[in-house]
């Protein structure tokens, strides 16, 4: 693992090279994949993912600015900037040409906002379980939760949290379950909150003409937080967007990494 101070915010990050040899005649064979992960995650929220043989590409993983082991926030971050944060470290470690983005949740929002300010470094986007606008109704809760999390700590609210967004019947491995959890809780409390500031007042869609490259949108049959209604939606207003739905949930890069490493694959090799 290595940091970068990246726009006065010091951000924790790994790059990978490539392994295997892709198929011939694979577009963009060594073209770098950018993990993005959702609210309250980190880096490690791929681990999963990433242990899978079909992962090849070169990966750059990072905390967000206020998450994992980044330095944390005093003040409620934009989408606007999370996206150019991302930018500046693909300069920093050296990464040139376009990449492709994969986010999850609120990650999905970081990369479909990239994909609009920055055309030129992103080729494709996948977007799983895609966070991309609040309903007004939700946002007086989202900001009580942010409040009783801050004044509480997370350990008030995890359980309650974690009933819906990872439901007992989508644990295929408790140990997996256990360290998702355990992460969780480790999460600075106010850093935490200002992200779901953030997330309260949170629409991109008005920069979805501005992204010109390829997406897949990727939702789970058994997501409460982002129903397939909704995922959806998002590829329907997405100029060159395509859309799968996958049987597992809200966090399916740790739920159902055999499935997301596949569906990935298929995506990446016909861009």
């Amino acid at each position: 693992m290595k940091w970068a101070d990246v726009a006065g915010n010091t951000i924790r990050y790994e790059f990978r090279p490539g392994s295997g040899i892709p198929a011939a005649g694979t577009p963009a064979a060594g073209e770098p994949v950018v993990f993005i992960h959702e609210m309250g995650g980190s880096l490690n929220s791929w681990d999963r993912l990433l242990s899978r043989a079909e992962i090849t590409r070169p990966v750059l993983r990072y905390d967000t600015r206020g998450c994992g082991m980044s330095e944390k926030l005093r003040d409620v971050p934009t989408m606007d900037e999370l996206a150019d944060d991302l930018v500046q470290l693909l300069e920093l470690v050296g990464i040139q040409g376009p990449v492709t983005l994969a986010g999850c949740a609120t990650g999905s929002a970081v990369a479909l906002t990239c994909a609009a300010r920055h055309p030129q470094s992103v080729s494709a986007v996948v977007a799983m379980s895609p966070v991309t606008e609040v309903a007004v109704a939700r946002r007086l809760t989202l900001l009580d939760v942010g409040d009783r999390m801050e004044r509480h700590g997370l350990r008030s609210i995890v359980d309650a949290s974690l009933a819906t967004s990872y439901a007992p019947a989508l644990v295929d491995d408790q140990e997996v379950f256990n360290e998702f959890r355990a992460r969780w809780l480790a999460n600075d409390p106010t850093s935490f909150a200002y992200q779901y500031r953030m997330l309260a007042d949170l629409d991109i869609r008005g920069a979805f003409d501005q992204v010109a490259c390829p997406v897949l949108v990727m939702s789970g049959r058994h997501d409460p937080l982002r129903p397939p209604a909704l995922s959806k939606g998002v590829a329907s207003k997405l100029a060159r967007a395509s859309y799968v739905e996958l049987d597992t949930g809200h966090f399916m890069h740790v739920q159902a990494p055999a499935q997301v490493a596949r569906t990935l694959n298929e995506f990446l090799n016909t861009v």
